[in-house]
């Protein structure tokens, strides 16, 4: 489920041919319970798919070493909203999505294509340093200064 939400979010953030995949191999309920009281005497498990990474890729590409920045960055934002989506089918509920200075290495189009999703898909924060790196008008904005957190107008 969350393969298929990631695709369709980066698809729309502009990142075409994305793709996400487990790379390992999940226990057995066997090998998980031959290993529980060596874990128990540890204090920590040492098998599962937290020993394991997720591979992000973009056209066959893995975007961990042939990624360019911005590319990395929309995977992860991809990856972020197809969590938020994946959280939203299993609930019912939209989660809270926050985005800090996510905009940064977004180009125009990336930036506007975020701005539509966060829109339409329940609530989010988005901060950014400046208000002119905004791609459109936000609902709400607040304006922190030093001391001062102010809703602007």
């Amino acid at each position: 489920m969350l393969a298929s939400h990631f695709s369709t979010c980066a698809e729309q953030l502009r990142l075409e041919g994305a793709a996400i995949s487990y790379e390992g191999e999940a226990p057995s309920s066997e090998e998980l319970e031959s290993q529980l009281p060596r874990d128990l005497e540890r204090g920590t498990t040492g098998m599962g798919p937290h020993l394991h990474d997720v591979r992000l890729a973009a056209t066959g590409r893995d975007l961990r070493s042939f990624g360019s920045q911005g590319e990395q960055r929309t995977a992860v934002l991809a990856l972020v909203l197809a969590e938020a989506a994946a959280l939203f089918r299993a609930t019912g509920d939209r989660p809270l999505v926050l985005l800090d200075d996510v905009l940064s290495e977004l180009d125009g189009e990336r930036r506007h294509a975020l701005a539509e999703m966060i829109a339409a898909d329940g609530q989010s924060i988005l901060t950014a340093t400046a208000s002119s790196a905004l791609p459109v008008e936000p609902a709400v904005s607040i304006v922190v200064t030093p001391g001062i957190a102010q809703r602007s107008l």
